[in-house]
């Protein structure tokens, strides 16, 4: 006798929740956005790459107790990769879609047009509104009740980012009376400083502060659990992680390595996400690699990151579901033409354990503190992260006139406490590197130029 599907148990991609959109005309992608547990189900909730005339055959779909999916009626052609639980009226809001506890689900009309990527609690009326943020900078506020919308802010002309075609918002987030919002904006003119269009930006209910114009892609944190906020994003020299503690009502920004340079486009970093996928901790998709963060920072520094593995998914979202992991990929698109050999667009869903991302990939990657910077005398880099990584190199490489000095310093304890490791020298217009002994490790490490230069500094864990 065949057992039903929800007798088995389940590790991998099952080809029968695969998401699967029209062959069109027009073709498009079927990224998964939105992963959501929601009252025993599982919402998925997948996009069409621009807008609703991008393509069909997308939108809101269901995965019963039963695990037998189906499409819901209120499915609508779209871009969202927004969820949320706003927990004063008790509803689920995933894309353009307000869900009770009873699956009732009601549809913002005025909103289906907006490609959401973000929902975020409310400044000064938290248990009526929620924030909308759409990707091409449009914010909204949304009553939870009523449904009614009104635009607030069109932020590529607040913040001067530019405008459609160009700026790519993806994530917000709310605490400790900020919101925060991100827009990974990056593409060879940026890699070339020619230009810095990307965007980390925060609102207090009254002035917005532009805090890096640089590329940012996720934003979360678990609020007075840990009373940290974590915004992930890059730049051409390293992947970057940007952490607030409330405590010191500070930013402090470290680097980690990049284990693909495939992530170095605004197209290509959809969507990594910060997201609690186990009890009271983090888990973090950056730049190819998964990472362990805790929320909490001791002494204000931040130090439980812990590399898992490498990876090649395009990962839309990723949540805990039944006692299972669940990753929502976007896998196959025929990219506006250019890839012939695409038919209809399709992306499938992983489930398993949490420890089966251990078995992936070994964690490795490059990066570092500088990539042809002007540094100045005594200057410090920012920190880069050193734990977790097998064999390790260090590039320095220098242009100006004479011999420059460099002292490498690590943080063993990773409490911001720093120890000269060694100082290296490097010839006028010059290279040198510095292979680390086998097993050595640190938290932490950082470069301090002993004089102005021309400065390279990256690292290789292989």
């Amino acid at each position: 006798m065949q057992k039903s599907i929800s007798s088995l148990s389940l590790s991998g991609v099952v080809p029968s929740f695969a998401q699967v959109a029209d062959f069109g005309p027009p073709r498009s992608e079927v990224g998964i956005g939105c992963l959501m547990p929601w009252q025993r189900k599982l919402y998925v909730l997948n996009y069409v790459s621009h807008r609703k005339e991008s393509g069909t055959g997308v939108g809101l779909r269901v995965i019963d107790e039963n695990h037998e999916m189906s499409v819901h009626p209120c499915a609508v052609d779209g871009t969202y990769a927004n969820r949320y639980v706003h927990s004063a009226s008790s509803q689920l809001i995933i894309g353009p879609h307000l869900i009770d506890t009873e699956h009732n689900v009601r549809t913002v009309d005025a909103l289906c047009d907006v490609r959401l990527c973000g929902t975020a609690t409310h400044l000064s009326d938290p248990d009526n509104l929620v924030y909308m943020l759409g990707m091409e900078g449009e914010l909204f506020e949304l009553n939870v009740h009523t449904l009614a919308t009104n635009l607030i802010f069109d932020l590529t002309q607040t913040l001067g980012t530019p405008g459609e075609g160009s700026c790519h918002f993806k994530d917000c987030y709310t605490a400790f009376g900020r919101l925060v919002i991100a827009n990974n904006d990056y593409e060879e003119g940026d890699f070339l400083g020619k230009r810095s269009e990307g965007t980390l930006a925060e609102y207090d209910g009254e002035k917005w502060t532009v805090l890096e114009r640089k590329p940012f892609v996720g934003i979360n944190g678990l609020g007075e659990y840990g009373d940290t906020i974590f915004a992930s994003g890059w730049d051409r020299s390293s992947a970057i992680l940007k952490v607030y503690t409330k405590a010191n009502n500070t930013w402090t920004t470290y680097r980690l390595p990049k284990a693909s340079h495939c992530w170095d486009h605004k197209w290509q970093t959809e969507w990594p996400r910060i997201r609690s996928i186990e009890h009271e901790r983090l888990l973090m998709d950056h730049h190819g690699m998964w990472y362990e963060l805790s929320p909490w920072a001791y002494g204000n520094r931040v130090w439980g990151i812990r590399p898992i593995s490498t990876h090649l998914w395009v990962h839309g979202d990723f949540c805990s579901w039944n006692g299972m992991m669940v990753i929502g990929a976007d896998n196959t698109s025929h990219e506006g033409g250019a890839n012939v050999q695409s038919a209809e667009p399709q992306s499938g869903l992983w489930f398993g354990k949490t420890d089966d991302l251990w078995n992936l990939g070994k964690a490795s990657g490059w990066g570092g503190p500088w990539w042809e910077d002007e540094v100045e005398a005594g200057a410090v880099s920012d920190p880069y992260l050193m734990t977790g990584f097998d064999k390790k190199v260090l590039h320095l490489s220098q242009e100006s006139a004479g011999e420059a000095e460099f002292i490498i310093e690590v943080d063993f304890q990773g409490s911001g406490k720093w120890n000269r490791y060694a100082t290296i020298s490097v010839p006028a217009s010059g290279y040198e590197h510095h292979v680390f002994p086998p097993g050595f490790s640190a938290h932490w490490l950082r470069i301090r130029a002993k004089s102005s230069c021309r400065a390279t500094a990256q690292l290789h864990y292989t």
